[in-house]
C-alpha cells in the first residue's frame, strides 16, 4: 500500500525536495494533489471527501489521515490540525462549460464558501485552488472577481494562471485549469512563479498499454456507433473522443481532456487506433494520462467509477511543480 513512507517512487524525477511543511486535502478525489505535495516533501494531516468510490480508491494508496467525509462536517474549523497549505480541487460541474455553470447557486458551487470558512478560521501560509478554465468566464467574469475578493479578505496575496498539461508539464493531454496560489506573507508572492511552458517530448504511446486484449474495450459490429467510428479513427498518433453522435479528432496528437463522464453514456469516450482496430482507453491508460505512477492502485470497482475518478483528477506532475514552486518561496 501507498502511504507518506514510500513516495519515493514519485521523487525519481522529482524537483529538488523543499522542507517539510503539513497540508490539508480538501475535496481530495483520489489523491492527486496529495501524491503531488508529499512528492516536494508534505505530510497530510487532514484528507476531506464525501464520494464513497473516489474513497475507495485513496484508502487503497494512502493511509487514512483524519479523514472527514464532508467539508461541511468541519463544524469548528479551529480544532483542525495545525497545517501549512490548504490544497483543494473544489467540485468542476457548476463552472464547466459541460455542466450547468449555475456556479455559486449550484449547492457544488457554494462549497467554496466552506473554504472561505475554515481559511478565515485557520490563516494558513498558503492555498493552492484547482478548477476548470470555464470558472474565469463564469457570469460575465464576475463570479471568479467575487472568489478573488473573498479570497483576498482572507487576507492573502493572490496570483492565478490557466495551465495546460500538455504545455506546462510534459504530460500528453491536452487539459486546461484555472489555478489560483495565495500567500499570507506578500513577499512570498512577489516571489512566487507558475510554471513555465516546457517542451513535449511524450506522446500518446507513453501512455498507451499495447498489450490490451480485453474485447470489453474493443468496437466492433457489437456497437450500432461502429461503422462511424471505424470511417473517422485512422490514426493511432492521436486520441479521438466518441461523443454520442460523432467522432472528433484532437489534431494537436494528444489525449483531449479527459472527463467525468467519459465511462457513461457514450459521451467523451477516448478512443485509440491500435493495429487495425478501434478501442477505448482502459482505467490505466486514463491514469497514465493525468499522470498518476503506474503502481497508484485500482481497486476492484466498476472502471464507469475509475473513469469518472481520473476525469475528476488533476495532473499530477503539474501540480507537483506548481507545489514545488509554493514551497521554494516558504
Amino acid at each position: 500500500m501507498f502511504n507518506s513512507a514510500n513516495s519515493n517512487r514519485l521523487k525519481k524525477d522529482s524537483v529538488r525536495l523543499a522542507k517539510q511543511f503539513d497540508f490539508v486535502d480538501l475535496f481530495a478525489g483520489i489523491g492527486g494533489m496529495r501524491l503531488a505535495f508529499e512528492a516536494v516533501g508534505g505530510r497530510c494531516v487532514l484528507t476531506c471527501e464525501i464520494d464513497e468510490s473516489a474513497l475507495k480508491t485513496y484508502e487503497a494508496n494512502f493511509q487514512p489521515d483524519h479523514p472527514h467525509t464532508y467539508v461541511r462536517d468541519i463544524r469548528d474549523a479551529k480544532n483542525l490540525p495545525k497545517y501549512d497549505v490548504l490544497v483543494a480541487g473544489f467540485p468542476c460541474q457548476p463552472y464547466s462549460i459541460a455542466g450547468l455553470r449555475k456556479g455559486l447557486k449550484d449547492e457544488r458551487g457554494q462549497v467554496f464558501l466552506e473554504i472561505i470558512r475554515i481559511l478565515w478560521s485557520t490563516k494558513p501560509k498558503a492555498f493552492l485552488l484547482e478548477n476548470v478554465k470555464g470558472m474565469r468566464s463564469h457570469d460575465g467574469g464576475r463570479t471568479f472577481e467575487f472568489m478573488l475578493q473573498q479570497l483576498e479578505d482572507c487576507g492573502y496575496f493572490l496570483g492565478h494562471e490557466t495551465l495546460n498539461s500538455s504545455v506546462h508539464a510534459n504530460v500528453p493531454q491536452n487539459r486546461e485549469r484555472v489555478f489560483v496560489v495565495a500567500f499570507r506573507d506578500k513577499e512570498m508572492m512577489k516571489s512566487f512563479k507558475f510554471p513555465d511552458p516546457v517542451r513535449l517530448t511524450k506522446t500518446i504511446k507513453s501512455c498507451i498499454d499495447k498489450s490490451v486484449s480485453d474485447d470489453r474495450y474493443f468496437y466492433d459490429s457489437r456497437f450500432d456507433c461502429f461503422k462511424d467510428i471505424k470511417k473517422i479513427v485512422k490514426s493511432s498518433d492521436t486520441v479521438y473522443q466518441w461523443r454520442r453522435k460523432y467522432v472528433r479528432e484532437n489534431k494537436s496528437n494528444v489525449c483531449p481532456a479527459l472527463t467525468a463522464n467519459m465511462g457513461s453514456g457514450g459521451h467523451n469516450v477516448p478512443l485509440i487506433l491500435v493495429g487495425s482496430r478501434v478501442r477505448k482507453l482502459t482505467p490505466r491508460e486514463c491514469a497514465r494520462f493525468q499522470g498518476f505512477p503506474n503502481d497508484f492502485v485500482l481497486p476492484k470497482i466498476s472502471d464507469s467509477s475509475l473513469y469518472h475518478q481520473f476525469g475528476n483528477s488533476v495532473t499530477v506532475p503539474l501540480i507537483e511543480k506548481i507545489a514545488a514552486s509554493m514551497i521554494d518561496v516558504m
